[in-house]
Formats: structure tokens, sequence, C-alpha cells
């Protein structure tokens, strides 16, 4: 989990990892350098769960990096993502654990539901709502590169196949870079067809300011990273704008 300036929201991200039917986990939340309450918020749940495991740093390194140091000390045999403004559903690692067994896929992920930015509640009492970003049941790299079709919160990935997979430091799409490098390599990615988890859409009046900053960080990502050509970069970017207006409505 990176956290920056989160203290608004940091306790309810916190209390849905607590409120998991599968209770063993840790979470090594990267405070990026708050000067706000946030980093206070972190130690004061680390006192009272082990689990929680807060790493502090003097200066902002953005999100890529946070979530790489935490990925580099981890423990567990899957490395899963949650951001210090969204929740996890409580049965989320319990159900999403099951279906990796199950299908033995090394990344997988699920759908999810979008809730208000000003959502004041905690996983556990969520009442469904029509607002469900689906997914396809099954990615390839070359089907990945349409659009971003993970939602960084509901992703794991099993780190005794792939190994500690870091992701690459972009400022933005920094996720994305890292699912299409483990599709790259010929995995196949797993959905499950369910919402197991929250997001916090973005307050009224960001919306077009963040698509046209969608634009320009695809447009790097699959320019400069992915090295596609200009026609095949051109479509991805395309499909994957079309994709993040849709969900935009939602």
């Amino acid at each position: 989990m990176p956290v920056h300036n989160a203290a608004g929201t940091l306790g309810q991200a916190l209390r849905s990892a607590q409120a998991q039917t599968h209770t063993e986990w840790e979470l090594l939340a990267v405070d990026d350098a708050s000067d706000d309450e946030s980093w206070d918020l972190l130690a004061v749940a680390a006192a009272a769960d082990e689990r929680v495991v807060p790493i502090r740093s003097t200066e902002p390194l953005g999100a890529a990096v946070a979530r790489n140091r935490a990925i580099e000390r981890a423990r567990g045999s899957w490395v899963a993502f949650l951001d210090s403004d969204d929740l996890w559903l409580p049965g989320k690692l319990e159900r999403q654990l099951a279906f990796g067994a199950e299908t033995g896929a090394p990344l997988t992920y699920s759908w999810y539901y979008k809730v208000a930015a000003d959502f004041a509640g905690d996983a556990v009492d969520f009442q469904p709502n029509d607002r469900v970003i689906r997914a396809p049941e099954e990615l390839t790299y070359r089907r990945m590169l349409r659009a971003n079709y993970i939602g960084c919160l509901t992703a794991m990935y099993d780190r005794d196949r792939l190994g500690a997979r870091l992701m690459p430091e972009l400022r933005k799409r920094h996720d994305y870079a890292l699912w299409l490098s483990i599709l790259r390599d010929g995995h196949v990615a797993r959905g499950l067809p369910e919402p197991l988890a929250l997001y916090r859409a973005a307050r009224p009046g960001a919306l077009s300011e963040k698509k046209l900053d969608l634009v320009r960080h695809n447009w790097q990502l699959y320019r400069e990273v992915e090295r596609l050509s200009v026609p095949r970069s051109a479509l991805s970017l395309a499909t994957a704008t079309l994709r993040s207006v849709r969900n935009g409505r939602r």
C-alpha cells in the first residue's frame, strides 16, 4: 500500500484489510513522505496489529517506488495491492486465493465496484450498487494491449512462480506495465467474475483532466516501454481511451 497524505481515507483502507476472512496476511504500507497524519495512523495501526508493517520514506519517491519497496520486503507467496483510498470486501483474499489455486493462474484479478469520492463507510457495511467495473475472464498479452482491464486493487500475483516482480518506475501506468510484463512472458491471467473491492471514483471536476493524463501516459507506455509501432500504439490508445470513458460514466 503506497500512502501519501491519505489521512482522510487510510483508516477505511486499513480496516478493509483487517476485516478479511483470510487472516494470514501482512500489509506493508509505505508512507511516501506524507505531511499529514498518515504516518501517525499507520503507527497506531501497527501497534495494535502486528500484521500491519509501516515503512517510512523521508522524501517523496512516487507510487511505483513505494509499491516496489513493499514488494521487496514481502514474505508471502502471493502479492496483492491496495491503495490507501480503496477498500477490499471481506472475502476478497479468501475468494481469490482459492481461485488462483483452482485455475493455476499466476496472475488473477476480479471485478470491482466504484463508489463516490466522498464514500465514508466501511467495506463490511457496503451495500452492492450497480456501478460494477467488469473485466474479461482471461487475458493474454495481445488482448491486454487493448486496455488495462485489471484494476490494481484487485490484482494478485504468485511470487513463488513469478518471483518478486517489480513495477517499472513510471510516474503513472506502472501497474499496467507490470501486468503487461508478466503476460509478455507467455502467462495467461484469469479473472474472477464477481466484484471483490471498492474503487473510489475521482472527485467531481477532475474527470477530464484525469482522462487527458491517461492518454499521455498510455502513449508513453506503448511507445517507450512496449516498443509498439506508431499505428499499433494508436490502435491500443484508442481502445484504452474508449474503455476508460465508458467506465468513467459508471
